[in-house]
């Protein structure tokens, strides 16, 4: 293990002043932190406004208790304007409640992770390589390929007969067993939180984490884990995990296998993306500078063997580049950046999925909106269930309707297929 890098202890020094520095959110809440720190700064009203791009109503209902809550995205730039971390003007997070569509689809398997089944349990004792079979040949590729439908048919199964598994095994293979089900739980905290059901995602992954038997199978589960607060704006949490992990499992660079380098470099990643949504672009820029690190180290995007639905490299990096530049409304350099990276040879259209979102907001954001809408109907089209579920393509959308005063039988169409509230 090598000595703690300079961001480590960069980030400790900030975690122990944010630690020293009494936190008045609770007691004042939302409107009145906003308008306290607002004074703070000599800032009117209007002026603040101007500052960060959100509208002079909207900062009147916050500070009037009216509206009391708003999304990340305007947290954030009113946290830029105002020079605090995000994280100050959203102390409860940024979670919406799931969808009940979405609920009632995964009951089943939110009750098997329970330990709940429908059906009574076969006679027949399952193999761990029975078992492997179906998690890396159907389980993984229906996730890689955004195949819900499918997950939803087999996690069921799998988390039941894995349960058993790990009941009736001993020693060595124990150990195998456990490591096995700390994955099948690993991507069963992703659909949970994919969903939005993040109480039942953060069970998931604390069993997860619970049976890895190994570092690489516990680091996959903090990154997983690391991923879920992000979704639920839990920011200095994610950072202060992400930091403390990365330092632990830090690599020498002329020794580390690309396990070890894939694991410390998404570390990094997590902290990088919660640093800049935190409105900690020093913090953000030096996290994802030792994650293209580890990414020169390996060469090329690669997916892990022991993590087969994550992939880590240097496109991974860019992308998450990309999507820094766009939270710090710098639309141009994502696109730039978007230029530069060929999905055609990514190993996972999840991600590059993911990373078309970025694009399109980008294009829509510096005026091209038939650019980013045409963006939005390649995204549909590959990844049709995907898309469905992003409530951040909602979001891109939204803007779009927002701009026009009427609309095309494409972007109406888009509107419904993607579940767009009226």
């Amino acid at each position: 293990m090598n000595e703690p890098c300079a961001l480590n202890l960069r980030l400790s020094s900030h975690q122990k002043k944010d630690r020293a520095m009494p936190d008045r959110s609770t007691s004042l809440g939302l409107a009145g932190l906003l308008k306290s720190i607002r004074k703070r700064r000599g800032l009117s009203q209007r002026e603040l406004s101007e500052l960060s791009g959100v509208s002079l109503s909207w900062i009147r209902k916050l500070e009037q208790g009216t509206a009391e809550d708003t999304r990340m995205e305007t947290a954030h730039r009113l946290a830029r304007a105002l020079r605090v971390p995000t994280s100050k003007l959203i102390p409860a997070g940024d979670s919406a409640p799931p969808d009940a569509s979405d609920v009632e689809q995964w009951t089943t398997v939110r009750r098997a992770l329970e330990g709940r089944f429908d059906r009574a349990e076969p006679e027949e004792v399952p193999t761990l390589e029975g078992l492997t079979e179906i998690f890396t040949s159907a389980a993984v590729p229906a996730l890689q390929s955004n195949s819900y439908a499918q997950l939803q048919m087999i996690f069921p199964h799998l988390l039941r007969d894995i349960d058993r598994l790990v009941d009736l095994s001993e020693g060595p293979a124990k150990l195998d067993a456990r490591r096995l089900r700390s994955q099948v739980r690993q991507i069963t905290a992703w659909l949970m939180s994919h969903t939005w059901q993040h109480e039942a995602a953060e069970h998931a992954i604390a069993l997860a984490i619970d049976d890895a038997p190994d570092e690489h199978t516990a680091t996959s589960a903090t990154d997983w884990q690391c991923w879920g607060l992000i979704r639920q704006g839990r920011l200095a949490e994610t950072r202060e995990i992400a930091t403390r992990w990365a330092d632990n499992i830090e690599p020498r660079m002329t020794k580390a296998s690309r396990e070890d380098l894939a694991g410390w470099g998404r570390m990094m990643i997590r902290v990088s993306v919660a640093s800049t949504r935190d409105n900690r672009p020093g913090d953000a820029e030096d996290a994802l500078r030792f994650a293209h690190m580890a990414a020169i180290g390996i060469g090329r995007d690669y997916v892990p063997s022991t993590d087969a639905w994550t992939v880590f490299g240097p496109a991974t990096v860019a992308m998450i580049r990309a999507e820094n530049a766009l939270i710090q409304d710098r639309p141009d350099a994502t696109l730039k950046i978007g230029s530069r990276i060929d999905g055609a040879r990514f190993p996972h259209p999840r991600n590059w999925a993911r990373h078309r979102l970025d694009v399109a907001f980008a294009y829509i954001k510096t005026g091209n909106v038939p650019a980013g809408v045409e963006v939005l109907q390649d995204v549909r089209q590959r990844a049709p269930e995907w898309i469905m579920t992003q409530r951040y393509a909602r979001d891109i959308l939204g803007e779009v309707i927002e701009q026009r005063r009427s609309l095309t039988a494409d972007v109406r169409e888009l509107a419904d297929a993607i579940r767009l509230p009226y």
